[in-house]
């Protein structure tokens, strides 16, 4: 949507009247608005139709009455936060306002505003990975888990008269505000203190407009970016080969493809995720890099330089999230870069000492992304291409993910994820960080985490890396560089 759009909310309360706080995110999360008072009513969600407890399901429109708030046109383009105020008898008529550490949380959700004439303010265009975020919602309540999403109690269907097969889950959902408090947030708010004006879609308006990146020079991919359409890999491809940028502070990127349905208000994704005890259909036809005809048959690595496949997660045993992990960051490679331009990081060629970027910060997690790759006589790591990864990739960060015992840190590797397919690993695991040019220059940071770490300034070497990516890739090059 844009400034002067109608935006519709679609509320379910017990409470008599409820009204609506919008923030936006920058620098401070600012209040930018407060509504009147509207009707509350109560409505329940769509019965799971394999009845588990809670009753609720991921694949239908809950179909809940519609709020329309008009959107000012003076307000700029970023990412916006709704928060719900529930009035009337013993309810609280005025909550307290949120700030940056009580982003997360229920009675909250957010939408995007674009700019009206895309590029005006900035040609740097920040894409917040929505389809990942409705793939995990599980459609919680403060005092109510449903667990309702694509992982728990999914719904499969198994396609037929055209339609694809696979889990659906629906967009219009409520669940609360998790993902954007993490990753976003902290990374926005230091884009905007460092003087980086950018301007924002979603993943939606990227698959529906195949003009949207004609605008821009520059698209970031932030945080977790699981979950891709085909027309948004298309079209990022197609900007990559006319010069444009990309920089993926990312992982576990372009892992699964998904199919919009129902006017793009739900998805369809065949993947290897159990439906009760069994795996309802084997191989998934939506992983992106297994061969086609049991998978799509492009692997991500050939859009951004990496793959879950090489890396992997760490989770912690209680399921609690994120899961700690070692803090020894990437080993260095290649320190005359121009990524590492002012950092004073060394390589330890000619003997010596070897650095480390975000050493004793949780950078590499909680999930990445890496590269199949060889070490050289003069042990480098370089990549080898052998399932997919550009010929041009530069590997100038490397983890080596090995844990240190079972019981610790509980690392997953990425083959995990398509077990069926992938019994054991093809490549050494490593988290990987690096570039290539083809066209446009794709930068990938290999990590989730990067944005966290960056955002809060937790290491000078990440921020300075972060820095020279944005000023040297803002602007699209004319010229082979």
């Amino acid at each position: 949507m844009t400034a002067g759009d109608f935006l519709a909310l679609h509320v379910s309360t017990d409470a008599p009247i409820y009204r609506v706080r919008f923030y936006r995110l920058g620098e401070e999360l600012e209040m930018v608005r407060e509504s009147v008072w509207q009707p509350g009513s109560q409505h329940s969600p769509p019965p799971h139709p394999e009845g588990p407890p809670a009753g609720a399901s991921p694949a239908e429109d809950w179909g809940w009455p519609v709020a329309e708030f008009h959107i000012p046109t003076d307000w700029r383009t970023g990412i916006y936060l709704v928060q719900f105020i529930e009035g009337g008898p013993g309810s609280e008529d005025s909550a307290p306002l949120l700030d940056s550490t009580t982003i997360e949380g229920f009675e909250r959700e957010f939408f995007v505003v674009r700019p009206q004439r895309p590029g005006e303010h900035s040609r740097i265009l920040y894409k917040k990975s929505t389809f990942t975020r409705h793939a995990y919602n599980k459609s919680d309540r403060r005092d109510l888990e449903r667990t309702a999403s694509l992982y728990d109690n999914p719904v499969y269907l198994e396609g037929g008269e055209g339609g694809p097969r696979g889990h659906k889950v629906s967009l219009h959902r409520p669940g609360g505000v998790i993902d954007l408090a993490y990753w976003d947030a902290p990374f926005i708010s230091w884009l905007e203190r460092s003087g980086y004006p950018v301007e924002y879609c979603t993943d939606l308006d990227l698959h529906e407009d195949p003009d949207l990146l004609a605008s821009y020079d520059l698209l970031l991919s932030v945080g977790h970016d699981e979950y891709w359409s085909q027309a948004m890999r298309m079209q990022v491809e197609e900007f990559i080969r006319a010069r444009g940028n990309v920089a993926f502070f990312s992982a576990n990127t372009c892992w699964w493809r998904i199919h919009p349905v129902d006017g793009n208000s739900a998805f369809i994704s065949d993947t290897d995720h159990h439906v009760g005890a069994e795996y309802p259909h084997l191989p998934a036809t939506d992983q992106w890099w297994t061969p086609a005809p049991e998978g799509v048959g492009l692997p991500e690595n050939s859009l951004t330089g990496v793959s879950f496949r090489n890396g992997g997660m760490w989770a912690t045993s209680d399921g609690t999230w994120p899961g700690d992990r070692p803090r020894n960051g990437y080993s260095v490679q290649h320190a005359d870069h121009w990524v590492y331009e002012g950092t004073g990081l060394r390589d330890g060629s000619g003997d010596g000492v070897q650095d480390c970027l975000g050493a004793g910060t949780p950078l590499i997690g909680y999930e990445c992304d890496g590269a199949a790759f060889t070490y050289d006589a003069e042990g480098v790591a370089r990549a080898n291409g052998v399932d997919g990864t550009p010929d041009s990739f530069l590997i100038l960060g490397i983890h080596l993910l090995n844990p240190t015992h079972d019981d610790f840190h509980r690392f997953k590797p990425g083959h995990w994820n398509c077990v069926v397919r992938e019994p054991g690993v093809t490549s050494p695991r490593a988290a990987t960080m690096g570039v290539y040019t083809a066209g446009g220059t794709v930068f990938t940071a290999g990590t989730t985490d990067w944005p966290v770490v960056c955002g809060r300034e937790t290491d000078a070497g990440v921020v300075r890396v972060t820095r020279n990516v944005l000023d040297r890739l803002r602007v699209r090059a004319t010229a082979a560089r």
